[in-house]
């Protein structure tokens, strides 16, 4: 038998299999699945339409020294997919998010982590076993190759792909595939570009952007300025200078692949 504290608010048609544990301070919305042997202890509010796989838990306490059991969530999405022992720990507020959060239509395949105050945006893939540290950003429809592990505070931009493996300690930008070690650009993201929708003019639009970034004589700066000058202003174009000129950690720099 499973156990469901009385004042967890569970919706409408959610299964919750045997041996389950949902805390007090839980929210489960319509339809979704709870296989057995899941744990989901306090301040986890999980949307519709989600999957929990065995050996999954979800809201335990953040494996940070500065937590002092302040109340801080977890927060998924709708049409989450999340496999077996897979662990998911709240944030904090030192962080000043208190939240860790996963979007909607994302998979988080076998034995990753994600770790405190976490953000996670929709139709996000990790592959098993990758490990999250604290405060990492990923954004919209980005794919980590599994065993891919993430340095604190960095990023990984829209559409962008990791190859197994990766250790991440700068940020990626947008669009872009990175892989091997040290960590290098691997050219755009052409085959993930192409399913998701875009034209080839966007796609080479894109890729142009990047030449200038990688293949160029010149710095950062001084690229992303000629980039500015030189493409009309597009929503990609945008995406890409607003995240590499906003970037703390600085971005992935070095060039190891072969790119047209």
């Amino acid at each position: 038998m499973n156990y469901i504290h009385p004042n967890a608010k569970i919706g409408q048609n959610v299964h919750i299999g045997h041996f389950s544990h949902i805390a007090e301070h839980v929210e489960i919305g319509d339809n979704t699945q709870i296989a057995s042997n899941v744990v989901i202890m306090d301040y986890v509010k999980i949307g519709k339409n989600c999957k929990i796989f065995p050996g999954a838990v979800i809201g335990a306490e953040p494996q940070d020294l500065k937590f002092n059991g302040e109340v801080s969530w977890v927060e998924i999405g709708d049409n989450t997919v999340i496999r077996e022992c897979v662990t998911v720990n709240r944030g904090t507020e030192a962080s000043k998010k208190l939240k860790t959060q996963i979007g909607n239509n994302c998979l988080i395949m076998s034995y990753s982590h994600v770790a405190h105050d976490c953000f996670i945006g929709n139709n996000v893939v990790l592959a098993s076993f990758t490990g999250l540290a604290g405060e990492t950003d990923i954004y919209d429809y980005a794919i980590l190759g599994g065993k891919t592990g993430t340095h604190q505070f960095t990023r990984i931009g829209v559409h962008a792909m990791t190859m197994g493996g990766s250790l991440v300690g700068k940020d990626i930008p947008p669009f872009i595939i990175v892989g091997r070690h040290p960590l290098s650009f691997g050219g755009i993201n052409r085959i993930g570009l192409r399913r998701r929708g875009f034209s080839a003019e966007k796609i080479e639009e894109i890729n142009s952007i990047y030449k200038l970034i990688y293949q160029g004589i010149y710095n950062t700066t001084d690229a992303c300025n000629k980039i500015e000058a030189e493409f009309a202003e597009t929503e990609e174009r945008n995406l890409i200078l607003n995240f590499i000129r906003s970037s703390k950690r600085g971005i992935v720099r070095r060039v190891n692949f072969d790119e047209d």
